[in-house]
Parts: C-alpha cells; structure tokens; sequence
C-alpha cells in the first residue's frame, strides 16, 4: 500500500495558506477530477476523492491543527483516517457542511448530476468534549508509554439506551416541525425573499419526540459515571502536545453522537535534565585534577549510564556531545542528542598540604592563564548552547 500523500501537496497549497486559499484550491481540484466530467475515469474519481479527503481536514481549523501537529498519525482515532469510501459520500458530506448551497453547487450550479438531498434530520444531541492533564515524566516521554486515566463522563443510561424514553413508552412525531427536524421561516425584502431554516427548538431537530420520559435519566438518555480508559502516548510528545480520543468524551443527549475526550501532555521536571526541543541537556561537574589530567565519568542518560571519555586539558563550559541519547523525534525517524556541559569543582577550603602544592604550582607559566582567556567577549554556557543548536 503505498503511502499517503500530504494533504497540502494534494491541494498545491502551503502551510501558511489561508482558509480561502484552501477552499479555491480544492474547488480547482473538484472542478478538474470531478466524475461527471469525467466518465469512467478511475485515476480522476481517486484524485477527485483524495482531494476532498485533504480538504476535509484542512477545511476544519481543530483537525488541521492536529494533522499539523501529527501528521496523518493525528487522524488515527479521528473517525476520518479511512476518508471517503466513493464519491457519493463526498457529496453527501460536502451538503450537510455546506447546507443547500454547497460547493458542488458553487462549482457546478444546480444543475448538478449528484446534487445531495439536503439537510438530514439528526439524532439527538451531541455529547460535549472533555478535556484532561496528562502529567508525563522525561522517560516516559522519551520511550513512549501507555497510561490509564479514570475520567467522569456522561455515558449512556442501561436503562433506556440511551433513548431516554421510558420502556413502554415510545416518541411521536414533533408537532412544531411536523416531524422534519427543521423550522422554516421566510422574510421578504428589496432585494427579494428570504427562507432561513433552522433546527427546530423542540425537537432538537430529530423530528420526534418522547411520550414519556425514562425515571432513571430524566430523559437525556445518559447517566453520569467514571470511566477508566487507556491511553497510548507515542515517543517524543512535548508539554502542549494533545491526543484526541474519538467518542471518549461525554455520551450525547437522547442518541446523539458522542464527544471526543482530549489528553493534553504535560511534561514534569526533570531532576538534571533540561530539555532542549529533542535534545537534553546534563550539567557534569569534574574536579580541577581531572580536567587537567583527563578522565573518563559514568554519566547518567535516558534510560541507564554511559562512560564518557573527558580529554586532558578540557576547560571549564566545554560541552561534549552524546549522539543519539536525547529524544526521539514525533514526526519522522531518529532521535536528539545528549549535551553534557562541563562544570569545574573550585574547593572552597583545602588543607594546609593542598595549600602548599598550589603555592608551588602557582609559579608555573604553563599554568597561568593566556591573554585571550580574559577576553570579555569570550562566549558563556548558553550562547555555546545556542550555537550548538542553530
């Protein structure tokens, strides 16, 4: 199976483009694939539906932002990584997004082959999305983990089903609508008549509504309980980064389509490591002898400890590099870096021996530091930190 296309690509558009640029974009696109222009062409229907299948995402500001962040991984769970099974699901979606005047009809006016129905009557009402804190140690983050969260939620009542009618009881047609879902009204102005149609306030715009209402729900047709759920968390998320749950969150009101529930990471405190983007950085502090003889240090990384080999003469904010021993990317392969910034142990007291062995030192040349040394423009820890990123 080959791999998905980026949805920008799909459109010839960037990133940065607006949602007017996306929308022309994929009307160029509709109009040039579009199956009744034409007629068994299969390469054109599976361009025609790859195209509303990134317009889909791309039209809609919550999963564009997801499929920014994740790529098309973000729209696993979404209920839409399959996209359209055939073309008149496309119609079908385009209409209700669009009402009576959809794009097709934009594109190719009313006379279209495939114009869609119109609005369909909907079932209850839609159960709120949920929102949680998910607080991830650097480990977890860098192996990827899977955690168990217990979250309160709306969920459907046993009782009634989730209809909220009692048992014996049933639902009627709505009287305010006449069962349509929809309340019509038409105004008349200068500039012509006017029909604006709306769900109707009754019925919510099912078209029905119940004899008698469930004793155990009150009719909503859902209860409120906790839910333990499992959540997969992938490697190299950070602080900000969320994870949507289709229809995790709160159950919808009388059949209606459940919420999503949306775990937004946050990244603990690490005892001594930092954290730079999908590199870490360690703070290694040695002593004056072993970095002027050299030596060779345990240093604890993610997940264990390596020796590090530290060269004779090393001075004081030298930063060595450990390759891949930081964090691994989200969005394609490979990991950071470890960066471990050299600190010098200066001893506040020293025997009256150590004393006398600086005192002799001290009149070495080859230990006296050169002229350039006390250049003020001589760069600190964080802008070699800064150069070694950029």
């Amino acid at each position: 199976m080959s791999a998905k296309r980026d949805y920008y690509e799909i459109l010839e558009v960037n990133r940065q483009s607006s949602d007017n640029d996306i929308k022309s974009a994929y009307r160029k696109m509709a109009m040039k694939y579009h199956p009744d222009r034409n007629p068994g062409n299969k390469d054109a229907e599976e361009k025609f539906k790859e195209a509303a299948e990134a317009y889909e995402v791309l039209s809609d500001p919550n999963k564009r932002a997801r499929y920014d962040q994740f790529g098309h991984a973000g729209m696993r769970g979404s209920g839409f990584e399959q996209g359209f099974g055939n073309v008149n699901d496309i119609f079908s979606h385009f209409g209700d997004i669009f009402g009576g005047g959809s794009i097709f009809d934009e594109i190719f006016g009313s006379g279209s082959q495939r114009r869609h129905s119109g609005r369909h009557k909907q079932k209850g009402i839609q159960g709120n999305d949920l929102k949680i804190t998910l607080r991830l140690t650097l480990e977890e983050i860098a192996a990827g983990t899977e955690k168990t969260i217990k979250v309160k939620r709306f969920e459907k009542c046993t009782h009634c089903s989730g209809s909220g009618a009692k048992a014996s009881s049933g639902s009627v047609s709505c009287t305010t609508c006449g069962g349509s879902g929809e309340v019509r009204t038409v105004s008349r102005s200068m500039f012509g008549q006017f029909v604006n149609i709306q769900v109707c306030p009754s019925c919510n715009g099912e078209g029905t509504v119940i004899k008698e209402k469930c004793s155990y729900c009150g009719g909503d047709g859902r209860d409120r309980k906790e839910a333990t759920i499992k959540v997969n968390i992938p490697a190299g998320v950070s602080s900000g980064n969320y994870i949507p749950l289709r229809n995790e969150g709160d159950a919808g009101i009388r059949g209606g389509s459940a919420g999503d529930l949306i775990v937004l990471i946050d990244e603990a405190e690490h005892k001594f490591f930092i954290r730079e983007q999908d590199d870490i950085i360690y703070d290694h502090t040695i002593s004056i002898t072993d970095a002027v003889l050299g030596t060779e240090s345990e240093i604890p990384v993610l997940g264990g400890t390596v020796m590090l080999k530290i060269e004779a003469g090393t001075q004081p904010g030298k930063i060595l590099r450990l390759r891949d021993k930081g964090i691994k990317h989200l969005n394609h392969s490979g990991k950071g870096d470890q960066l471990v910034h050299i600190n010098i142990y200066i001893p506040s007291k020293i025997t009256s021996k150590e004393k006398e062995l600086f005192k002799t030192l001290a009149g070495s040349e080859n230990l006296k530091p050169k002229s350039k040394q006390h250049d003020s423009r001589s760069k600190g820890f964080f802008s070699k930190v800064k150069d070694t990123f950029s």
